[in-house]
């Protein structure tokens, strides 16, 4: 994992642009664990756009992972902080918008 906030962005962006442009349900289902443990990061410690970026790619697993057992795990483990970012009232609007779309 990243230290760098730049590098984590760009991370999620190109993560963001490879969910929403393929179907990667199979990779995904091997990776989940990994991934949520990244979001989750990304949530907790990151600010403004890093969570944003974070929210945008939640949706997008949890829409290519269906609405399975595994779908539901990712969204019901990352849920709490989805709603602490959400509750935050000093979470940028760009993050809080994104993870109520979440």
């Amino acid at each position: 994992v990243s230290r760098s906030a730049k590098a984590r962005q760009a991370a999620l962006q190109g993560l963001r642009l490879a969910l929403s442009s393929r179907t990667l349900s199979e990779f995904l289902l091997e990776r989940r664990l990994t991934l949520t443990d990244s979001l989750e990061k990304c949530l907790k410690k990151g600010k403004g756009e890093e969570q944003a970026l974070a929210g945008s790619v939640l949706t997008l697993l949890c829409l290519q992972m269906g609405s399975g057992p595994e779908g539901e795990e990712v969204f019901r483990s990352l849920k709490p902080l989805l709603v602490s970012v959400l509750t935050d009232s000093t979470a940028s609007p760009s993050a809080r918008q994104s993870v109520s779309l979440a």
